[in-house]
């Protein structure tokens, strides 16, 4: 979780990743963001985020994405 947040905070230092829950809803991520972590997530925890995860829920909040990097782990 520690790089994840490491690689949220990268993105937007001003952003507390460790309370936020509406990170798409408040729009604080923008689709350069969401490509951005795509990227570095699959770089950092190599796992593969295809398109049909790429949806509000699993980027709303860095547990969410932290969950779904940890399914994604899961399956490879």
């Amino acid at each position: 979780m520690d790089e994840l947040l490491e690689i949220l905070n990268d993105l937007h230092p001003d952003v507390d990743f460790t309370t936020e829950t509406g990170l798409i809803d408040n729009m604080i991520l923008d689709s350069f963001d969401i490509v951005t972590l795509i990227s570095e997530i699959s770089e950092n925890f190599d796992v593969t985020i295809s398109a049909e995860y790429i949806i509000p829920e699993n980027f709303n909040s860095a547990q969410a994405l932290y969950a779904l990097i940890e399914k994604l782990e899961d399956e490879e």
